[in-house]
């Protein structure tokens, strides 16, 4: 036994144990009979060992994944908004500063940026993954073409 088995327990553990055993019978691990047994062991445990026998033949618990981020708020996505913004912004100020009498010609830099815009945030909500393009492999084929 090594001495972290021998370090005394506390009711948290106890609980944390007990929310252990509870889920493994809940996947058909542990029968009910069974539960109810190392429940009772699991309250009446006093060092950490006490504690890891009552659980020795279970699995370790998996780690439920991470929460995805919002696409609207993944950075990648405020960058992309943010250039949508910036470029029209200044295409309509332009065209606004020389005189509006004529076509709204930032309307095809609104529908350029709008489709730019658009697909990544369609592909995210759809879960399509995004291709990551390696500029230092384009770099190197690059060179080598040279």
């Amino acid at each position: 036994m090594s001495g972290a088995d021998l370090l005394r327990t506390s009711d948290s553990d106890r609980e944390a144990t007990v929310s252990l055993l509870r889920a493994a019978a809940a996947e058909g691990r542990l029968d009910t009979d069974e539960l109810e047994d190392r429940v009772r062991d699991a309250y009446e445990a006093r060092t950490q060992g006490d504690l890891a026998a009552v659980t020795a033949d279970l699995p370790a618990p998996v780690a439920p994944p991470a929460p995805r981020t919002p696409v609207l708020r993944s950075e990648r996505m405020r960058r992309r908004a943010a250039g949508f913004v910036t470029a029209n912004a200044i295409c309509i100020a332009v065209w606004a500063a020389t005189g509006t009498d004529g076509s709204f010609w930032p309307g095809w830099v609104l529908l350029g940026t709008g489709i730019a815009l658009i697909g990544p945030l369609v592909r995210a909500a759809f879960g399509v993954p995004e291709k990551r393009r390696d500029r230092s492999r384009r770099r190197a084929r690059a060179h080598r073409r040279a």
